[in-house]
């Protein structure tokens, strides 16, 4: 089985490309609601977060307050650092648990920060979601309702276009509307049968 990891910068649009793939009856691996199991109340990957940034990144009824997460280690890079630290290794493992129970032609890993940070050696391939970066602000924007410093910011910390194109071994360029990222989806998902 072949698997490729998928990925984009924020707002370049991998959860769509993502669902249109799980359309197609391709399995799909999702590092972000791994990750989103993993911080669940009382799991040991909470527990190290909330021991290493106190209390007040929680929310009254104990469960990670994303938002005031994401700001801290938007300002301060040690603590992002930090984070990532406690979450890739044990996110790395929940993929591979994943992989081992997927059957069919190949499989997608959603990877936000392949490029950045990630080592997944068992990827066949890596298919880059582009985004022109004005797109990737206005959508953001739309979507979050944050501001452009923070958008700007957001994006500042992840790998530049050209790195994540640099890494590509397949591109989807996301830069008119759904139709055109259907067919571009369909034509790489009929590239992969044949692969």
């Amino acid at each position: 089985m072949m698997i490729v990891g998928l990925t984009g910068g924020i707002g370049s649009g991998k959860s769509t490309v993502a669902e249109l793939f799980a359309g197609m009856g391709v399995p799909i691996i999702d590092t972000d609601i791994i990750a989103r199991d993993l911080v669940e109340i009382d799991k040991p990957a909470y527990l190290d977060i909330v021991k290493k940034f106190g209390n007040d990144i929680l929310l009254p009824n104990r469960t990670l307050n994303r938002a005031v997460l994401k700001q801290r280690i938007l300002n301060n890079e040690q603590e992002r650092l930090i984070l990532e630290d406690i979450l890739h290794p044990l996110i790395q493992q929940a993929v591979i648990k994943q992989i081992e129970l997927v059957t069919g032609s190949y499989c997608i890993v959603v990877i936000p920060l392949l490029v950045e940070k990630a080592h997944y050696p068992m990827l066949d391939r890596i298919l880059v979601v582009d985004t022109p970066v004005s797109q990737q602000i206005k959508r953001i924007a739309d979507r979050d309702g944050l501001e452009n410093a923070s958008i700007e910011k957001l994006i500042a910390i992840q790998a530049t276009r050209e790195q994540r194109l640099n890494a590509a071994d397949d591109v989807i360029i996301n830069d008119h509307g759904l139709p055109e990222l259907k067919a571009a989806t369909q034509q790489m998902h009929d590239k992969y049968m044949k692969l």
